[in-house]
């Protein structure tokens, strides 16, 4: 069985403080760079989706010359159901 001595945890205090600072370190080295990344990409999809979406507009206006509504299957205003009729309460003494 291990004993916990104040070397013992003097020790971990510092591997702590100085995982921290490391971490700290290199992250401001590579996080603008990932960020940067994750940015550009997002920016080539929404151009993709973009391009892709004005071609299919561009086909389904150039195939369909007429435009037929059927308003038979319009939703009709919903009514709305009467739970019951309000009663007044009164106090009893």
């Amino acid at each position: 069985m291990q004993e916990a001595s104040f070397s013992g945890l003097f020790k971990t205090i510092v591997w702590v403080i100085a995982f921290y600072y490391i971490f700290k370190f290199l992250a401001r080295i590579f996080l603008p760079v990932l960020v940067k990344k994750a940015v550009e990409k997002a920016g080539e999809n929404f151009q993709r989706q973009q391009q892709y979406s004005q071609g299919n507009n561009w086909q389904n206006t150039r195939n369909k010359d007429e435009i037929i509504i059927d308003t038979s299957n319009a939703k009709k205003p919903r009514e709305t159901k009467k739970v019951g009729d309000y009663v007044d309460y009164e106090e009893i003494d």
